[in-house]
């Protein structure tokens, strides 16, 4: 897991043209926290990937390897 989460991090940042610092500052986290998380050094908590992915537009779920698929798919539950 850790090794396609950082790729993802990274392919995410650079597909939105983003420093590390921005997408620190979103989620208020350290920009050293961030590099760490790009750099697989350390994992990020489950509240502050939410955040990530949130911020990206992506699921949780892409970040982390288990499907391909970036869009999240809104679907109401009856």
């Amino acid at each position: 897991m850790k090794n396609i989460l950082s790729n993802r991090l990274k392919e995410c940042r650079k597909e939105k043209r983003l420093t590390q610092n921005q997408v620190a500052i979103y989620c208020d986290i350290t920009e050293k926290a961030y590099q760490n998380y790009e750099l697989m050094t350390r994992e990020p908590k489950l509240e502050i990937l939410i955040r990530i992915a949130d911020f990206y537009g992506v699921s949780v779920d892409y970040l982390v390897g288990r499907t391909d698929v970036k869009s999240i798919n809104k679907k109401s539950v009856h």
